[in-house]
């Protein structure tokens, strides 16, 4: 069975094709790529296979429906290509951004689903509409394909009420769905399943803290085999500091910024989204960048390191404080796979837990880096949320 994951940006669509051998239900990548600046002059399609190395095509992708059309044909090329024919694809899964109250996990596309996914678009106004375009342009050029919708927000659909409501008045919610959603479910919850088994415990006998980490970051708390919190919001912009997101405000900020300096909500967004986090601090987005300059001696980038690795350690321990206990924290992304110091740094205010790295294994990436006396175990599993859509869509359409 072959299996296509799409996911539709604004300007880009990502795409990755597995194999899925149905005997043992093992997948295997066949190839990847991208195509960049969809409606804008200068597109391209970058593609890879195994080992070939990435070419890059510039090509016109004046649409959604034409950049997916072209990755089909680049799929099937006679030279190029991974497919025979496109009678070979079993199914197309999809990233979907925001599924609001209504997806508590992957689903089969048809009518229904995009009718939610369009009624959720005011959740993700820049994050939906560009994910419904790939589904319907799919549909409209393969219309008997089987699509799957993978919700980033599902994960955290089992959050309680007490987790999720803002004290703000009933009427938010029940008239504008105003509430925490939370955001990058898809990892979360692939490396809370990954961190169980290499714990060698059911996940639901687990008391786990996930932390994705890259330019945009998120924790998750995982009790009794599910999430119930997550540092993200209402939008992506709450919780720990990011790369150009300021994370959490005191919620009045904003309103006086817009009240004192005569600014609107759209430029206030942009200062919050787009110029706050690191970049913000430091004058720099981008992690890796950072360290280096602190390595320096650069104090503004020794300072974004600090704040970044407190806004985290405060996390991990609100989450071990309202599980009553943690058995386990985990790092995954960018930022989390890669940075041994970083991971060290975040985790040397845990030893009253019982938390002891083994700083050769963490310096060496290994999975488990915690000692074998450590009361808490810490990990680094990489994530792959393409898998997981990739498994999703497989087992609905199995």
């Amino acid at each position: 069975m072959k299996i296509l994951v799409l996911n539709s940006g604004s300007s880009s669509i990502k795409f990755k094709l597995y194999h899925a051998n149905e005997a043992d239900d093992q997948f295997r990548a066949l190839c990847e790529g991208q195509a960049d600046r969809v409606g804008i002059a200068g597109s391209t399609i970058a593609f890879e296979r195994g080992d070939e190395g990435k070419e890059k095509q510039f090509i016109d992708l004046a649409t959604h429906k034409v950049a997916i059309d072209e990755i089909l044909k680049l799929l099937t090329d006679g030279e190029k290509g991974v497919l025979e024919s496109l009678e070979e694809l079993s199914g197309v899964g999809h990233r979907v951004v925001h599924g609001g109250e209504d997806f508590t996990g992957s689903v089969v596309v048809d009518r229904e689903v995009i009718k939610a996914i369009e009624r959720n678009s005011m959740l993700a106004p820049l994050h939906n509409p560009p994910n419904l375009m790939g589904i319907k342009a799919m549909s409209s050029l393969l219309p008997e394909m089987p699509q799957v919708a993978v919700f980033d927000t599902a994960v955290h659909q089992s959050m309680p009420k007490k987790a999720y409501m803002y004290a703000l008045p009933r009427a938010q919610y029940t008239n504008y769905k105003i509430r925490k959603y939370g955001f990058h479910g898809t990892s979360h919850g692939y490396v809370a399943n990954k961190a169980a088994e290499q714990m060698g415990k059911p996940l639901k006998d687990l008391k786990l803290i996930t932390c994705h980490l890259g330019n945009g970051g998120s924790l998750a708390a995982f009790m009794g085999g599910v999430s119930v919190d997550t540092s993200m919001g209402f939008t992506p912009l709450d919780g720990i500091i990011m790369g150009t997101r300021s994370g959490t405000l005191d919620p009045y900020v904003p309103l006086h910024i817009m009240e004192s300096q005569e600014l609107n909500p759209a430029q206030v967004s942009t200062m919050m989204n787009k110029q706050g986090g690191l970049l913000a601090i430091s004058g720099k987005s981008d992690m890796r960048d950072n360290v280096e300059a602190a390595a320096e001696g650069d104090k503004d980038c020794q300072m974004a390191i600090e704040m970044f690795c407190y806004s985290i350690q405060k996390y991990i321990g609100s989450y071990a404080a309202a599980m009553n206990g943690v058995d386990g924290i985990v790092f995954t992304a960018g930022v989390g796979e890669n940075n041994p110091m970083l991971r060290r740094k975040i985790l040397e205010n845990f030893t009253f837990l019982g938390l002891e790295v083994d700083d050769a294994k963490n310096d060496a990436n290994e999975t488990l880096i915690t000692t074998a006396e450590s009361k808490v175990a810490a990990l680094k599993i990489h994530t792959n949320e393409e898998l997981v859509i990739a498994l999703d869509t497989y087992n609905l359409i199995k």
